[in-house]
């Protein structure tokens, strides 16, 4: 967790405000090491469907269109939703090319990349608890 941390607090503004005690003081936790470091990470990461664009962000660039049809059903509002947020945290760029029609290619930045490792835990925990009948 503190690599997430660490990651989240390049370039991240956040608004989520830390649990804190009845006397006004942060509570400490063993995983994080400054307290909201959690809330920051679910701030970016934790909107439905952005862990699966970052998946296949993870292998190479994509247009629009083909993110619309990896995820899954994502709603073209959604997704171009989450992809202005994903860029305006610093973990993806949009490369534009003067061509007709449009191409805009999508990639993971440094900071975008440093999250594969809370990605690769997240796929070991859903291999390990994953039910088919909840899915």
């Amino acid at each position: 967790m503190a690599i997430l941390c660490k990651v989240l607090s390049m370039k991240t503004t956040s608004t989520a405000t830390p649990a804190v005690t009845p006397h006004n003081k942060p509570l400490e936790s063993p995983l994080e090491s400054k307290v909201g470091c959690i809330a920051s990470a679910m701030e970016i990461i934790g909107n439905k469907w952005t862990a699966l664009i970052l998946r296949d962000l993870f292998e190479g660039s994509r247009r629009f269109c083909e993110l619309e049809k990896s995820v899954g059903s994502i709603n073209p509002r959604t997704l171009s939703q989450r992809l202005d947020d994903l860029e305006a945290h610093g973990i993806i760029t949009r490369k534009r090319f003067a061509e007709v029609p449009p191409r805009i290619d999508y990639t993971l930045t440094q900071k975008g990349r440093d999250l594969l490792p809370i990605l690769q835990q997240m796929a070991t925990w859903g291999n390990k608890y994953y039910d088919a009948k909840s899915v």
